[in-house]
C-alpha cells in the first residue's frame, strides 16, 4: 500500500487541516500519516486560537515518520511561523522527500489569516523551491506572484510567474472566481485547464486541504501530475455534491461517499 504524509495544522471541527487530509488520503486509497504543526480552536465559521508545535517537536514527528514508514508523497498545509517552515524544509531535504505538494495556506476559506507576514519570506526561500506542485487559490497566487488576477489570462500569467520563480508546477485554483470553478495547471511551460461547474453548497470548509491531499495521494499511487489533478478535482466535486450539512455554519463533512468507489481502487 502506498503512503502519504500530511504536515499541517489540526482542525478541531474535523473539516479541514490534518483531519481533512487523513480522511481524504484514506478515501483515495493510501496509508495516511501526519506531522502536526499546530493545534487550532476552530469550526466552519472561523479560527479562534492557534497553539503551535515547537520546531524541535515538529522535526521529531517528521523524522519518526520517514525513518519507519517513508512516504510516497508529502502534502504540506498550514504552517504559520518561520521557524516551523525552516524545520520542514530542512527535514524534507535531509530525507530527500518526493512528490511534495505544498498548499500555501495564508488565508482560510472563512477569511481568517493563518500565516504571519514574517513567515511568508521564509516560505518562499525554504519551502516553495522543494515543491513538485504548489496549489494556491487566487488570493494566494496574487500574494506569491505580486500580480492582480481578474481573468483567466491573469491566472495564466501568475501561474507562469510562480512556476518559473520556484521551478515547480502550479495549480492555480479558480474557486474564488464568482462565475466558475476552473483550475489551471502550469507544468514547466505547459498549461492545462481543468473545467469545473460551480456547486451551490455551504460545505466549503476545508476544500483546499481536501484537493491538495487528494492530489498527493494520487501522486503516491503513481498517477501522472495531470491525472492526479483530474482525479482529485473529481473527488472534491463529488464530495461537495454529496456533503452532509452537520453544523450551524458551513458544515464540514465533505467526505460522505464510499471507500469502495474508483478513487480508492483504481491503479495507474
Amino acid at each position: 500500500m502506498k503512503t502519504a504524509l500530511s504536515i499541517a495544522g489540526s482542525d478541531s471541527s474535523g473539516g479541514a487541516g490534518i483531519q481533512a487530509d487523513l480522511k481524504t488520503m484514506t478515501m483515495n486509497g493510501v496509508y495516511a500519516m501526519s506531522a502536526v504543526t499546530a493545534l487550532t480552536a476552530q469550526n466552519t465559521t472561523g479560527v479562534r486560537a492557534i497553539l503551535e508545535a515547537t520546531p524541535t517537536f515538529l522535526a521529531q514527528q517528521i523524522d519518526a515518520v520517514f525513518e519507519d514508514i517513508p512516504p510516497d508523497a508529502v502534502k504540506i498545509g498550514m504552517v504559520s511561523s518561520a521557524p516551523l517552515i525552516a524545520v520542514i524544509g530542512a527535514r524534507l531535504r535531509a530525507w530527500h522527500a518526493k512528490n511534495v505538494v505544498v498548499d500555501p495556506v495564508m488565508v482560510a476559506t472563512s477569511g481568517a489569516r493563518l500565516m504571519a507576514e514574517a513567515a511568508i519570506a521564509t516560505l518562499k526561500k525554504e519551502l516553495l523551491p522543494l515543491a513538485d506542485l504548489l496549489t494556491p487559490n487566487i488570493p494566494e497566487a496574487e500574494a506569491l506572484s505580486g500580480l492582480t488576477i481578474q481573468t483567466q489570462g491573469d491566472m495564466e500569467t501568475a501561474a507562469r510567474a510562480i512556476g518559473e520563480t520556484y521551478h515547480c508546477a502550479v495549480l492555480c485554483k479558480g474557486g474564488h472566481r464568482v462565475s466558475d470553478a476552473n483550475d489551471l495547471l502550469y507544468d514547466h511551460g505547459a498549461f492545462q485547464w481543468f473545467r469545473g461547474k460551480r456547486i451551490l453548497t455551504a460545505n466549503t470548509h476545508g476544500t483546499g486541504c481536501t484537493l491538495s491531499s487528494a492530489i498527493a495521494a494520487n501522486l503516491a499511487k503513481g498517477f501522472s501530475l495531470a491525472h492526479s489533478v483530474a482525479r482529485a478535482k473529481a473527488y472534491l466535486s463529488q464530495a461537495l455534491a454529496d456533503g452532509l450539512t452537520l453544523g450551524r455554519g458551513c458544515g464540514p463533512m465533505n467526505h460522505a461517499f464510499a471507500l469502495t468507489g474508483p478513487f480508492a481502487q483504481e491503479a495507474p
